[in-house]
């Protein structure tokens, strides 16, 4: 049984992840690379702990014992003691390949090893081991305290029993699971990016403003816009995002990232955290006002094609109608699943 879980890199996702498992009764053990940077994870699990205490969600004893079930530290070799570890680490396929050469030499071979990529290929960092049957995706979803879904990601060489085990870890730190293939941006970032991608295309030609866009999208339940959404992400990690579903599937045309984005990126106009994207995040946002006709004939334009791509995702065996509204749901905050809507 999984009791004592290791967290490689601890930024704000990493130390989410670390959250979640310590509150749920694990050991944990995170690791950062040099002490300023394990210095600052430490800080960052205190204060969301504190603040949960300030808000009343934990009471003084039950916040000290979570604290008391993390170590942070720079000493990767303290992993050997883990059942699990789960990196959260740079987005970059190298950097994630060589860690997990380092962790197959570290950590006995019954520790399983999970990556929390959001649409790199599990199999490929898997293969860099000798222990692919041990390794699988565990794509947790920002900020990881409070978001339900979780990807489990299966690759050609898991172990069934493997990823049976971390679905019901899953569960057991409160989160709902949906196991799926290997396949680039999985069930979640696959449909949402491609839908993302299309809005951008169609403020870039002119068929819409960007407050039609996000305020259509708001009228049928979307709880954020998409171009708001693509701010509040980040347009770099987007575009970063959207080049990684790409380059593995190059036959998906709505994921070639939209030249006004990365024109955008090129400006340093990143979204939220920097300012300015499709926003002036230094202002004021208003809402749009508009017509229901117009709303209609814009959701009619971004909708139908978000949907299908769904539908072909299951009628491709990947995953299940249940499974994909799940993630989109829980994942992405809709409304209701794509398999939901009436078009």
């Amino acid at each position: 049984m999984i009791n004592t879980v290791g967290v490689v890199g601890l930024g704000t996702m990493g130390a989410g992840i670390a959250e979640v498992f310590a509150k749920a009764g694990l050991t944990v053990i995170g690791v950062e690379a040099v002490e300023a940077a394990a210095e600052a994870g430490r800080a960052r699990l205190d204060k969301s702990l504190d603040r949960q205490l300030a808000k009343g969600r934990l009471d003084q004893a039950t916040r000290d014992d979570i604290a008391a079930r993390l170590t942070v530290t720079t000493d990767l070799s303290a992993l050997a003691a883990a059942n699990l570890v789960i990196e959260a680490v740079p987005e970059l396929i190298d950097i994630k390949r060589d860690l997990f050469t380092r962790l197959d030499e570290i950590c006995p071979q019954e520790t399983i090893l999970a990556t929390n990529t959001s649409s790199l290929s599990v199999t490929t960092i898997a293969e860099t081991t000798k222990r692919a049957s041990r390794v699988v995706g565990m794509h947790f979803f920002n900020p990881a305290p409070i978001m339900k879904l979780v990807e489990v990601v299966e690759t050609v060489h898991s172990d069934d029993t493997v990823v049976s085990e971390i679905a019901d870890l899953a569960k057991r730190v409160g989160k709902t699971p949906v196991v799926i293939g290997d396949r680039p941006g999985f069930i979640a970032n696959r449909l949402l990016f491609g839908y993302l991608n299309h809005a951008i295309r169609l403020l870039a030609e002119g068929r819409a403003s960007r407050d039609e866009i996000d305020g259509a999208m708001k009228s049928v339940g979307f709880p954020m816009g998409p171009l708001m959404l693509l701010d509040v992400i980040g347009l770099d990690t987007s575009v970063e995002v959207l080049d990684s579903i790409h380059s593995n599937d190059g036959a998906s045309p709505r994921h070639d990232a939209a030249p006004l984005l990365r024109q955008l990126v090129a400006d340093g106009s990143l979204g939220r955290k920097t300012g300015h994207g499709f926003y002036d995040h230094t202002q004021p946002v208003a809402a749009a006002e508009l017509s229901e006709e117009r709303a209609a004939e814009i959701v009619a334009e971004l909708l139908p094609p978000h949907i299908a791509e769904a539908r072909e995702m299951a009628a491709s065996g990947y995953a299940s109608e249940a499974d994909i509204d799940t993630a989109m749901t829980l994942g992405c905050g809709y409304p209701k699943g794509p398999f939901a809507f009436d078009l």
